[in-house]
């Protein structure tokens, strides 16, 4: 298959439980990095000579109180640059790609490996919006309509369609069956909303072909 004329980013999620993860620089826009990694469950160090307070008096973050060291981040799984200093980007970048270290700089797309999208999380439900960091200004207004769309009836419908799908993966040796874009629709999210959940789990059971649904 040929390669396609445009350039389109690889959508991922990444699993950083436990992992190591460099935040460089010490600001209020690092402080944000920082805790979206923590999140994640990753382990954070901060390198940076100064840092605000929510950076310095966090006990699970390790702030290195220096400037940023030459070829450090091939120590990282991931590392991210929120500093002023062009140089010092630049010189994470050229870093991780030595290392295949994942950079990404904030504002600064040109030193950036990956782009972090604008999220929308209700439980284990995450809505990413990204512009391929043409327009952070437009993937915050995505976000922002997002987050009135998708609310925690999402999430609970999410709970319930993962027991199911657990349900039919230990009955019938297989998940991937028809009916499942059938049976998610307006009246099921109605039924979870209205707390009807032994309603909405018999719909999707019988959606999907599973009998003896529960009623």
């Amino acid at each position: 298959m040929s390669a396609p004329v445009f350039h389109s980013p690889y959508p991922v999620n990444l699993d950083l439980m436990g992992r190591r993860a460099l935040v460089v620089g010490g600001g209020p826009v690092a402080a944000r990095k920082a805790e979206g990694l923590l999140r994640a469950g990753a382990v954070v160090t901060v390198v940076a000579p100064t840092a605000v307070t929510e950076i310095a008096e966090d006990p699970v973050v390790r702030w290195h109180e220096r400037e940023y060291r030459r070829g450090e981040v091939a120590s990282y799984r991931i590392a991210i640059t929120a500093t002023d200093d062009a140089a010092v980007n630049a010189q994470v970048a050229r870093d991780g790609d030595a290392a295949n270290v994942l950079v990404n700089s904030a504002d600064d797309p040109a030193n950036c490996s990956f782009i972090l999208p604008a999220v929308v999380t209700r439980g284990d439900l995450q809505i990413t919006v990204s512009t391929n960091g043409r327009s952070p200004a437009m993937s915050r207004w995505v976000r922002r309509r997002s987050e009135s769309i998708f609310t925690d009836v999402h999430a609970r419908l999410l709970d319930l369609l993962s027991e199911v799908r657990d349900e039919a993966r230990a009955t019938l040796g297989t998940s991937e069956l028809p009916g499942w874009d059938d049976a998610i629709d307006n009246e099921l999210i109605d039924l979870v909303a209205a707390g009807h959940l032994d309603a909405a789990r018999h719909r999707v059971r019988g959606s999907l072909g599973l009998q003896g649904a529960k009623s």
